[in-house]
């Protein structure tokens, strides 16, 4: 299956993580954890816990994408571990749901930012819910919400994709350039913060007078991960584009370890100088939480400030996860008829062109039809199901497969892979419950977790109809 070249080196592969996971998440998740738990310390552990479970899964994953190293990453996986046909659901979902929702999401996030320095223009309210389509036991979507936004999203996920399509080369040295950029930044960003003197580290003892208890504090809690797990999401990203990485053995576990351990510490260090210049109060009530961060510590300017790094980091997030991503649409040319024509090679610039106009396209179809945390809530549920099942799949392939050769073993196997199914399952669960109590509680219009469901599960006739149109034609 693999049909490109190995070009992409151990600087590239790391890029790749660090751009791909920090994007948005850390600019815009906060504010609604902070508010969500109502204490400092439970909010910075949050992002612990969040990241070493993180770190778990890409390790365990890991193992897998060193046995083969090849384009499609997840896909060619599931293909070795449960057959054709799961593989297949796999390469749906990730194709209708929670790879072309990704790259809108991010790419959206960049829109609304920009949104700072140039006025986009919006219908009114009226207008907006003039057109609306309803799901039942789903909810309702209004896609000409936020039209100047959207349109903005669908330009930059167009342009991404074009260069991405002309130049596997170009946009892995834009790559590298908007990650280093996003670095300094970022580093920039905390040091300025916590070394500015305008805020007080005792603001890490001011827990909220709501702040949850019991039962409905484990919810909280758990609410919480979910927004921590999309800013730590897109670390698979590498596994994709394992069949164009030089020495892959050794340079996937070493980015992905590497990378996300960058990832925990900035998050972490991100989040304490949110907390010391904002009380946790105006945290959670903040609309952008990093914007009022930057603006108590130098001002009008800070705004500026934080408005452009936002555009730099969901850009280089943006055009990491376009540029993974369409792999999988690619690999899932393999014995499946519907992606044979996104399965073609580009004759002249080597890449797989088709696969990333395919992923533009539903990803614009995606962008009209919700919100930012309508796309973010519904691809993390599909996605950590995927998660916790490749996990699972370390176990399957160290019995089916067990003289085969691993370059890298999973270090603390089976304790390490059993603690991310396990965390993934209660992860699931316990998501898929608070979205129908907020649901029945008026607090959302759509189900996001079982929508996300709903388009997957659309892949299981898809699937079985080819499948038997395959066997006749073959008669």
């Amino acid at each position: 299956m693999n049909n490109f070249k190995r070009s992409l080196g151990f600087s590239t592969t790391l890029a790749v993580v660090i751009g791909g996971v920090i994007g948005s998440g850390i600019f815009m998740k906060p504010a609604l954890m902070a508010s969500q738990l109502g204490s400092p310390w439970l909010l910075l552990s949050v992002w612990v816990v969040a990241g070493c479970i993180t770190m778990f899964g890409a390790l365990s994953n890991a193992e897998v994408a060193c046995m083969f190293p090849e384009t499609g990453g997840q896909y060619v996986f599931f293909k070795k571990m449960y057959g054709d046909a799961f593989a297949f659901f796999y390469g749906w979902a990730s194709f209708t749901v929670f790879n072309t929702a990704g790259n809108a999401s991010i790419a959206y996030v960049c829109s609304q930012y920009t949104n700072y320095f140039i006025h986009l223009p919006r219908f009114s309210l009226l207008t907006e819910h003039s057109v609306v389509f309803h799901i039942p036991c789903i909810g309702t979507i209004f896609p000409l919400e936020n039209i100047g936004v959207k349109t903005l999203t669908v330009f930059l996920v167009v342009v991404l994709s074009l260069l991405n399509s002309i130049s596997l080369k170009g946009s892995g040295t834009l790559q590298r350039l908007l990650t280093l950029l996003k670095a300094v930044a970022i580093v920039l960003l905390i040091g300025g913060i916590l070394f500015s003197s305008k805020g007080s580290f005792q603001h890490l003892g001011s827990s909220s007078a709501t702040m949850p208890q019991g039962w409905a504090l484990l919810g909280a809690y758990m609410a919480a991960i979910g927004g921590a797990f999309w800013a730590y999401d897109g670390w698979n990203s590498i596994t994709f584009i394992a069949g164009e990485i030089k020495d892959p053995q050794r340079n996937i576990p070493k980015s992905l370890f590497t990378g996300l351990l960058f990832c925990i510490l900035v998050y972490v260090l991100i989040n304490l100088a949110y907390i010391y210049v904002l009380p946790l109060q105006s945290m959670a009530s903040s609309s952008f939480v990093a914007s009022d961060a930057a603006s108590v510590t130098w001002g009008l300017m800070g705004g500026t400030i934080i408005t452009l790094l936002v555009i730099l980091s969901t850009l280089g997030a943006a055009n990491a996860n376009i540029m993974s991503n369409a792999r999988v649409t690619f690999a899932l040319k393999e014995g499946n008829r519907l992606f044979t024509w996104a399965g073609k090679i580009h004759p002249r610039f080597q890449t797989p062109a088709n696969a990333l106009v395919l992923n533009a396209v539903w990803s614009t179809i995606l962008i009209f039809s919700g919100s930012f945390d309508m796309l973010t809530d519904m691809l993390i549920f599909v996605s950590w199901f995927f998660y916790a099942m490749s996990a699972l799949g370390v176990f399957i392939l160290r019995r089916k497969l067990k003289d085969v050769h691993r370059p890298y073993k999973v270090w603390g196997y089976p304790v390490v892979p059993f603690l991310f199914v396990s965390f993934a399952a209660f992860f699931l669960l316990t998501t898929l419950y608070n979205d129908i109590s907020n649901y029945r509680n008026g607090t959302t219009h759509v189900i996001n977790s079982l929508l996300g469901v709903l388009i997957t599960c659309v892949g299981i006739p898809v699937y079985y109809f080819q499948k038997s149109k395959k066997v006749r034609e073959s008669v």
